[in-house]
This record gives structure tokens, sequence and C-alpha cells, in this order.
């Protein structure tokens, strides 16, 4: 495209070649879909939640549908696309339960093609209704969802818009009210003016993003939401510029430059080949040292948040965990421990030995269990909480 629109560009430059993928894979079906469409396309969605297949449904429909013989191949398009169906349009079901009241998102489609009669109202795509149950999706445990809604559940996942912690630099910039005096810019303005009084102007520091570590426990404790947490990892590395992503077991795994990979498929891929150790034990302490001492203290932590994601089932010495949270958090900003046994439950207290022994160095504890809670660790990122 020759350009694109700033308002999504700002927010997520992966969110916007993901639609422009879509507009692809449309165009690629034989619909008539230019450059000029997929710009609109995403114009709209900058107004929407990219989030809501509803919204991004209604949104492509509007702006890259033309012609009513258009909608079937639409409708099998955006389902192979967003909610991994496949590419023969599939059988719909003899009966469609009813979505629950005060859903939201609920899409009921027809067919492309009127004039059926009965035909038609049984023949009704399942989109509308899988739209719809994306919001049960959302907040149902990882570890209880099945293989089809894990699927789908990655591909809502790629869409979350996620904005970098962000921390004040050294340097200023001109700022409006509230703000101290800009002292030499006001100088500077009364020796061009001859010493008139100058206009009252304003300084601020400026903002630049606030380093990003995630450290993934990919032991076979966490087998069940590993896999999740990595698509995750792969979203915000995407998004959000300066993230590094490590993986432990019984030994630590830089896979930064294994997930910048256009394709997630293949991000997945290279960064399990590289981890030598999935689904195998946990020494959790020594893993910690092993980034401290070659990547944390030479620089990777320092004003960093740092998230761990694990369960806190440690084989290695409470000590050396101890020691290494200590230290680790001398050098962060901020250690955020993503347990996602806490589930919902607000009262939560660590019941694991290595949990019990890293909760005094720990500023707070999320789940990360559902993509409900990766959500809101999403929205606490801009303030580094």
């Amino acid at each position: 495209m020759a350009s694109q629109p700033s308002s999504v560009m700002s927010d997520d430059t992966g969110l916007v070649e993901r639609f422009v993928e879509f507009g692809h894979e449309l165009r690629a079906e034989g619909l008539a879909v230019g450059s000029g469409d997929i710009l609109t396309f995403c114009t709209a969605l900058a107004a929407l939640n990219p989030s809501d297949l509803t919204d991004v449904y209604w949104g492509g429909r509007t702006t890259m549908v033309t012609r009513r013989d258009q909608l079937a191949v639409y409708d099998q398009v955006f389902r192979r696309f967003f909610l991994g169906g496949s590419k023969s349009k599939p059988e719909p079901p003899d009966q469609v339960p009813p979505a629950p009241s005060g859903m939201r998102g609920v899409l009921e489609i027809p067919d492309a093609e009127p004039g059926s009669g009965a035909a038609d109202d049984e023949d009704e795509t399942t989109l509308g209704f899988m739209a719809s149950n994306a919001e049960i999706w959302r907040q149902k445990s990882f570890s209880s969802c099945t293989a089809d809604e894990l699927a789908a559940l990655r591909r809502i996942m790629a869409t979350i818009r996620i904005t970098p912690p962000r921390r004040e630099s050294r340097r200023r910039c001109p700022s409006k009210p509230p703000g101290r005096p800009d002292m030499r810019r006001m100088a500077r303005q009364m020796m061009r003016t001859q010493h008139e009084p100058p206009t009252l102007l304003r300084t601020t520091r400026k903002k630049r993003p606030r380093p990003l570590v995630l450290i993934l426990d990919v032991s076979g404790s966490m087998s069940e939401y590993s896999r999740n947490l990595l698509q995750f990892a792969y979203t915000t590395r995407h998004a959000a510029g300066r993230v590094e992503v490590f993986c432990f077991g019984t030994r630590l795994t830089r896979i930064t430059p294994d997930l910048d990979r256009r394709h997630p498929d293949d991000a997945m891929k290279r960064a399990a080949n590289r981890v030598s150790d999935w689904d195998g034990g946990t020494q959790i302490g020594t893993c910690l040292d092993e980034f401290i001492r070659k990547w944390g203290r030479p620089g990777m932590s320092r004003g960093a948040l740092v998230v761990i994601c694990s369960d806190g089932l440690d084989r290695g010495q409470p000590a050396d965990l101890a020691s290494a949270m200590e230290r680790l958090s001398r050098l962060c900003h901020r250690i955020v421990w993503m347990n996602p046994h806490k589930g919902d439950n607000p009262d939560f207290q660590p019941n694991t030995l290595g949990m019990m022994v890293a909760a005094p160095f720990v500023d707070s504890i999320v789940s990360g269990h559902n993509l409900d809670s990766l959500g809101a660790f999403v929205e606490s990122l801009p303030e580094g909480r």
C-alpha cells in the first residue's frame, strides 16, 4: 500500500499487517479488493475494537464487499483466516444453540444466495455463533479449552493491541501546562525580541519505551499454558518493540530472534526447536542466576519490567532462588510474577515453595490463565505496573 492510516500505525504495525494479509486472502479468492479498499478497512477498524470479531467482520464486509454474490466467498475466507476453519465450507450443525444473554458480538449471517426457502434457514453459517462464543472462550482457562478453541484464541490473541510500558527520560521537550517554565527558551526569545517580556513557555520530560523482559516457564507442570504464553510473547514482541523473551526449564534459552518471524507458526516452531528442555523439570533459581549474569547485569534488565511466567514449582535450591530474586529486584524497575494457578482469585496467596521464596521480591502477582487475564495485564503495561 502507498500509505497506512496513522492512527492504526501508531498503535500496532503488526495489527495492520494482519488485516492487510486478510485483504490479500480475499483478493486471492477472486474478490476485487484493491489497496484503497484495504486502507479503508484498516481506517475503519481504528475506530472500532479489532479484538472483537463482530467489529472485524462488519468492518471488512462493509468496506471490501461490493456485490451480493461475493458474500459467500467473504464469509468463507473470514472463517478460515480468523477462526481457523478449513478451506471448504463446513457443514452446518443440525441446530445452532442460542447464544447466552448479555453476550456481545453475536452475528447471524445467512447464505449469500436467497430463494431456497426452508433450506436457506437451515443452512446458516456458524460464524456468528463462533464469534459470540469467543466471548466465552476469553474467560475460559487455557487448561480447559479444546484444541479448536485454543487455535481460535491464538488468532484472537494475535490481534491484541499492546501499548509498551513507558518511562520518563532525562531529555526534555516543550509541553503545555502543567509543566515547569522553560527558562532557556524564554531567554532566547527575549534576545530575539530585544528584551520584551517573553511568552511563558513550559517543558516536560520525554517519554521513552521501558524495556520489557518475559521469562517463560516451559517445564512439564506448565505444559497447559506454555504454548499460549509463548503466543502472547510473540504478539508482545511484534507490538511493543523493546521486548526480550526467554524460556526456561532446567536451563535458560533466549528465543527473541526466533520470534522475529512474520508468521506466528514459523516463530513457534523455531522457538520450540531451540528450547531443548521443553516439558522437563524446573530450576528457577539457576535459570534466573544465568539470566542476571549473562544479560541482566550487563544492561538488559536495568530499568526494565521483568515478567516471570511460572507456577513456582521449583526443584532447585530455595537459597539459589532467593539470592537470584534479590539481585534481580535491585537491577530492574519492577518484577511481575504471572502464575496461571492464581486464576480469578483476588485473595490468592503463594502456595508453592518457589512462590513463597520469591514473593518478598515480587511487586505484583497476576494470573494469565485465560485471555481476559492477559488483556488485563496488557492494560496495565502503559503505567509499567
